[in-house]
């Protein structure tokens, strides 16, 4: 059986330790390369040959150090010689060999620094030191017999997007829609990045399973994803005996992802194509703000609009949890770890701080809030224990005591609920692998015991309590829908005045406003609650400002201890839209003083300045709300 990827990045990490002082051509090459090859369980001997003779275009011979027809050619030199030149004499090579015989990849190497050249892509050669072998591994998958396109985390999120809305479009175009297409699309996605990050083992399992076993014109495959459904959702020892090896290789899932029967989706071949190409993408470079982008590429542009989907890019989730907690955070780990004495007892206390704190997203869409909340905690606790154990190899995962169940989410449409529950599990997994990568760990939390508390409903007519008791609760953020009073529907203007109390000023509202004012009265009733939202600049401009400020600053008793005045951000989906909004963040207790961020132009960059007291308006001044007066003209007799 193949080897593991996580297997595989143990062995360089050996293979790394073991050569770090070779340096000598001649004695050293061919056992280094035997060893390499071992890495991947691939017996050298096998597939390639040491010092091949080569007949050069100059009618003289040469020796390739490694040959491998129509795969590899290595040129070796002594530590600290010209690879440059080393590139040359293999291309002078290459010349002379067969067209049919002639290799794919180049690689020269000093033994201390590698470069590695695909003649099919072009463009400039991977370049990597000894000790970060494991870390490029992956780009040698073809000694495996596979081959993978290794691309930037920009293009691959991109990519991933357009490929998912392609897939999306055609099985609707099939009439294989609603909650199945819904359902269907979520376990694709964590089935390909499951395939991409070694979830599934050996990597590309689930690629194969597609390619290999069903049939060119798509007719089995819907038949073929509801057999795999099955056997992820089903405990290894409760599986049929005579079920297949290749299905059988796949583990328990568990986490209720794979849980129920969707109905089958036909398939032709050009759906199975658009399937297979999505799965032979690199998922394991896929930025955890893809899920919203992904989400909202297959939206409909007009329903985008009238249920208020606006999602907010990493940088801008970052200005919002940033000042709420994470600063706070970063800054207290700096100083546990600078103390003289009592310093692992400061540092266990910060990783069991950590693991009690809880968050919610209210309008949490697909989850980057959330997502993004809990990757940068998760960092936090990997610098806690680096801190705790710098020289010591441990099981960091094992250790790991934050976890997907601190943190909650609200959404009212049901697929990004379940996309917000897998970008979760995604998460994890993501952190648990920078986790192994710190400690040469190999540890992963599968089948899935932990879940984020993801509720579907309409966040306004739902007791938050009933999700997470407020004496539970410390920090509320999100990016909830603003909608002006001209695009909102009846029921969302009925429902902006019920929280208003129908108080003059109420219809002018954004419908933002109503998320202000029922998380300043949840936050009434555990004063530790911090409070952060993206909102529409017009909340903090004009006739809207006295009516929903006189609720949240005065009856709920609330400080506006932190804002981003005015600025732009675009979504990252088809369609982009530019919006002005602004941040603001709310806690029941008076700051010392307030952070305010200004920006000279909607698209700069913020400026920080310590503000003595933020008010409404998003100004350091005092809090005087500047009501509407309507002065009416008397008659003359």
């Amino acid at each position: 059986m193949r080897l593991g990827w996580d297997e595989i990045k143990r062995r360089a990490r050996a293979f790394s330790e073991e050569w770090q002082a070779a340096h000598y051509e001649k004695g050293e090459t061919q056992s280094f390369y035997n060893d390499f090859f071992d890495i991947f369980g691939v017996k050298r001997r096998r597939v390639a040959t040491y010092e091949q003779r080569v007949k050069l275009l100059s009618n003289r011979h040469g020796f390739m150090d490694l040959f491998w027809p129509r795969t590899l050619l290595i040129e070796q030199k002594s530590a600290g010689l010209d690879l440059g030149r080393a590139g040359t004499q293999a291309f002078d090579y290459i010349d002379g060999i067969a067209q049919s015989e002639q290799p794919r990849y180049v690689l020269t190497c000093d033994f201390q620094n590698w470069r590695l050249l695909d003649l099919d892509k072009g463009g400039d050669p991977l370049v990597f030191k000894l000790p970060d072998l494991h870390k490029h591994i992956e780009a040698f998958a073809f000694i495996l017999g596979r081959q993978r396109s290794f691309e930037t985390q920009a293009t691959v999120t991109i990519k991933a997007a357009e490929l998912m809305g392609k897939l999306h479009d055609a099985l609707e175009a099939s009439n294989y829609k609603g909650h199945d297409l819904e359902q269907l699309l979520v376990r694709l996605l964590f089935c390909m990045f499951a395939d991409d990050t070694g979830i599934f083992q050996p990597k590309d399992i689930f690629l194969e399973l597609l390619r290999d076993d069903t049939r060119e014109d798509g007719s089995d495959t819907g038949p073929k994803l509801m057999e795999l459904f099955d056997v992820l959702d089903t405990v290894e020892g409760d599986r049929q005996s005579n079920l297949s090896g290749e299905l059988n290789a796949f583990p328990y899932i568990n986490g209720g992802l794979f849980t129920g029967r969707l109905r089958t989706p036909v398939f032709d071949k050009t759906m199975r194509a658009l399937l297979i190409n999505a799965c032979e993408h690199d998922w394991s470079g896929v930025s955890p703000a893809i899920f919203g982008s992904l989400f909202q590429s297959v939206m409909d542009a007009k329903e985008r609009r009238a249920k208020g989907a606006h999602y907010t890019s990493e940088g801008n989730i970052l200005k919002v949890i940033g000042p709420l907690f994470l600063d706070d955070l970063r800054a207290e780990l700096a100083k546990a770890t600078a103390r003289r004495t009592g310093r692992e007892a400061a540092l266990l206390e910060y990783q069991a701080k950590l693991s009690r704190l809880t968050f919610l997203d209210p309008a949490c869409g697909c989850g980057n809030f959330l997502v993004i909340a809990y990757r940068e905690i998760r960092r936090l606790e990997l610098a806690c224990l680096k801190a705790l154990y710098p020289t010591q190899q441990i099981d960091a995962v094992l250790l790991s005591r934050v976890t997907v169940e601190q943190f909650y989410g609200i959404e009212v449409e049901e697929f990004p609920a379940r996309i917000a529950e897998v970008a979760m599990w995604m998460a994890d997994h993501l952190a648990n692998n920078e986790y192994n990568e710190a400690f040469q760990g190999n540890s992963a939390r599968i089948p899935l015991k932990d879940s984020a508390h993801i509720l579907n409903a309409d966040a306004l007519d739902t007791d938050w309590a009933s999700l997470v008791p407020p004496e539970k609760l410390h920090y509320i953020m999100g990016n909830p829908p603003f909608i002006g009073k001209k695009e909102q529907s009846a029921t969302q203007k009925a429902q902006v005045r019920r929280f208003f109390d129908n108080a003059p000023g109420s219809g002018e509202l954004d419908y933002v406003s109503c998320w202000f004012e029922k998380a300043s009265s949840f936050a009434e009733q555990n004063k530790r609650i911090a409070i952060a939202f993206v909102a529409t600049n017009s909340i903090t401009q004009g006739e809207q400002v006295a009516t929903l400020w006189a609720r949240v600053l005065d009856r709920h008793q609330m400080y506006i201890f932190f804002a981003h005045r005015t600025f732009e951000w675009s979504s990252e989906g088809r369609g982009a839209a530019h919006v002005h909004v602004v941040v603001i963040g709310l806690r029941g207790t008076s700051p010392q003083h307030g952070r305010l961020f200004e920006y000279q132009s909607v698209r700069s960059e913020p400026i920080e300045i310590e503000a003595k007291q933020i008010n409404a308006y998003l100004v350091d001044a005092p809090n005087v709300l500047c009501e509407k007066v309507v002065n009416r003209l008397l008659r003359v007799q």
